[in-house]
């Protein structure tokens, strides 16, 4: 597997990343930079450390995570995003509480949880890596640089996209992650 392949491997496992970003991003838009730059740094490092795993503990657990991995990813990003959803309905329909609703903050437990969820499909891409050969220092390094990279300029989506959202964005950034944990679960 060559330097490009690898890239587009990593462009392929980011994208669940960025769409999270995304939706975070114009959810949490009153969160400092400082913590927004949080996503692409773990959803980067957890794109690269899972297929590391996945590597190393090859056969262990593959089959395992594979045959879990939609089931773990619905629930995590479908507890997080109907949580999102119940909070801007909230929010929507009774604005004189807005700002206790919108106080809500981007927690180091969420980006933990989202970024397990949106990684879990490359720990498979790591058992497929130790089957190949593969610099596995360059791939992990590709895959995680890639994703944090991809994050950065969701980021910005984000940010746009949240101006023109308004009110809404809460309930759109939880139907977002319902959507990305039932496309894992059906792919």
């Amino acid at each position: 597997m060559g330097a490009l392949e690898i890239l587009l491997l990593g462009l392929a496992l980011s994208a669940d990343a960025f769409a999270v970003t995304i939706s975070n991003s114009f959810v949490y838009s009153h969160e400092k930079k400082s913590r927004l730059l949080l996503m692409p740094v773990f959803f980067g490092a957890f794109q690269a450390l899972m297929p590391l795993l996945g590597y190393f503990l090859g056969g262990l657990a593959a089959q395992l995570i594979e045959a879990y991995s939609g089931i773990v990813t619905l629930v995590i990003l479908g507890i997080i995003g109907g949580n999102m959803v119940r909070e801007g309905v909230s929010a929507l329909l009774h604005p004189e509480d807005d700002e206790e609703v919108s106080t809500g903050r981007l927690t180091i437990a969420t980006l933990v949880f989202q970024a397990v969820a949106t990684a879990i499909d490359a720990f498979a891409v790591g058992v497929s890596l130790r089957a190949q050969s593969v610099d596995l220092i360059f791939a992990v390094t590709a895959i995680g640089l890639t994703t944090a990279a991809c994050c950065v300029a969701a980021l910005f989506v984000g940010r746009r996209l949240g101006h023109l959202l308004g009110d809404r964005a809460e309930v759109v950034g939880g139907f977002v992650l319902i959507g990305i944990g039932i496309k894992a679960l059906l792919g």
